[in-house]
């Protein structure tokens, strides 16, 4: 009789364990959507699955697209919390204009009222803008095919676009903690990855073949091109090729920096200045150009734009901070093969923007790292265009080849920090006398300290041109091996 209890028992417990599983099972199965169970379909106009798709993911969880085909979507995508987006081999997201152009694919629902959302994915997703653009919506200066604004843990995963045009970028993410994308290839006219402000990031296996920036670090940009300032912080970039471009402009990498000052009465401001009042930040968003305005009357607005003194000023954000700038930013395993110059360290002073105010705190950038970036290509312009105040910069272990670091001068910056620059490691390709640094900022002191490095051109001779500034020197490369200092007296 115990034995018979016992097993009874014991088999209730199983048959439980078994409907546990069961139940579990279930959920499981329920938490994957298949979108085309809500009408999503190759065969459907873009109206059709803009309305399917976005029934889909308003469900939440994991939804699937995995019959191949191409599929139009005729407006943007709003992703909530915990949500994964999962698009099979073969299938193609292609943006139709049937209502018009729009701006973005998929955008988080938080970005509209800044609420943070949480856990988003996007895997293997290939997208074709189909030349259907429009710079932006309703949130002035988010321009991304693809954007995050007021994101916490975001991956994207496995991507593809070929045919990015010339007024959108293909990702834009502002206001961010902890975003992922690896494995992606962007080709086009236009940013491929356009950072605002946020921390800890990391961008890897990719390829890029822009003409305009491949990787913009801009938490201080254009009114047009950012919705909110801050800093940028922690970010590794790894495994990236460059492909050459046909054309020259932007850069690899721009590293952009601004800062603003508290609004006075009878200031000059013109089209990009930003000012602080009253705990919010407001910018002035004018025509591109030149033009000068005499601002008499504070902006204290809550929202959106106002006309004050003939100036068309923008309430910005709600904040009081006076500077953003990029730091702890690593490059390694970089393949350049286009012919620009691929980092530029800049702030904006031109008719599309003012970035830096006269007087403002200054926005220093820096503690950069790159570790085995190779310069590919016989048509290199230079490794570094440095135009705003950095602090350190550490080169490990990369090819260079006419690599040369410039420091020029925005009008803007009275005087700039020093920079401490080490070089180790690396191998020089360059034959005979080659520029390594030179400075067209007054005042200017550098730091150079270069070691470990392996010389492969014929007669090799590293120069320095400290212009009106100062370059203290200990090296190990030929033409720069005695310690010195070299000023303007030496030239």
């Amino acid at each position: 009789m115990q034995k018979m209890k016992k097993l009874t028992c014991i088999t209730t417990l199983m048959l439980l364990a078994f409907a546990t599983a069961l139940n579990s099972a279930n959920l499981t199965s329920e938490s994957f959507i298949d979108a085309a169970a809500f009408g999503f379909s190759p065969n459907a106009t873009g109206v059709q699955n803009l309305k399917a798709l976005q029934a889909a993911v308003d469900k939440g969880g994991t939804i699937t697209v995995s019959r191949p085909g191409t599929y139009k979507l005729a407006g943007t995508i709003t992703i909530g919390d915990n949500t994964s987006l999962v698009f099979g081999n073969g299938t193609i997201i292609q943006k139709s204009a049937e209502n018009g152009h729009f701006t973005h694919v998929f955008i988080n629902k938080g970005a509209y009222t800044r609420q943070y959302n949480h856990n988003i994915t996007i895997e293997g997703l290939n997208l074709s803008v189909n030349g259907v653009e429009k710079a932006w919506s309703e949130i002035y200066g988010l321009r991304g095919h693809i954007s995050f604004f007021y994101v916490k843990d975001v991956k994207l995963e496995r991507f593809r676009c070929t045919d990015l045009a010339t007024k959108q970028f293909c990702v834009h993410i502002c206001t961010f903690e902890d975003f992922l994308m690896n494995d992606a290839v962007i080709i086009g006219d236009k940013d491929g990855v356009h950072f605002g402000p946020g921390k800890r990031f990391r961008i890897s296996n990719v390829v890029f073949r822009t003409s305009d920036d491949a990787l913009a670090l801009v938490p201080g940009d254009w009114v047009t091109a950012n919705p909110e300032y801050g800093n940028l912080e922690d970010g590794i970039i790894e495994n990236i090729t460059e492909l050459a471009s046909f054309r020259r402009e932007g850069a690899f990498a721009k590293i952009v920096a601004s800062g603003w000052p508290d609004w006075k009465p009878g200031m000059k401001v013109q089209q990009g200045t930003a000012v602080l009042s009253n705990g919010r930040i407001y910018r002035v968003a004018m025509e591109a150009d030149s033009k000068v305005y005499t601002s008499s009357t504070c902006p204290d607005f809550e929202f959106g734009m106002k006309e004050l003194d003939g100036i068309n000023w923008l309430m910005f954000q709600q904040d009081t901070i006076h500077t953003a700038a990029v730091r702890n930013i690593v490059f390694r395993d970089i393949f350049l093969y286009g012919i620009r110059t691929p980092f530029s360290i800049l702030s904006y002073s031109n008719h599309w923007e003012h970035s830096y105010y006269p007087g403002a705190p200054m926005p220093v950038q820096g503690n950069i790292s790159l570790e085995k970036v190779h310069m590919l290509s016989n048509e290199s312009h230079g490794l570094f265009h440095i135009s705003t105040p950095v602090d350190f910069l550490n080169i490990r272990d990369c090819t260079l080849k006419k690599g040369f670091i410039h420091f020029g001068h925005a009008q803007d910056y009275a005087t700039y920090p020093p920079t401490y620059i080490h070089i180790t490691g690396c191998t020089f390709l360059d034959e005979g006398a080659s520029m390594l640094i030179k400075n067209d900022s007054p005042g200017k002191e550098i730091y150079l300290k270069t070691s470990g490095n392996l010389v492969v051109g014929k007669e090799f001779s590293s120069l320095v041109d400290a212009g009106k500034g100062n370059i203290h020197i200990d090296s190990d490369l030929p033409g720069l091996k005695e310690k010195t200092i070299l000023n303007s007296a030496a030239y």
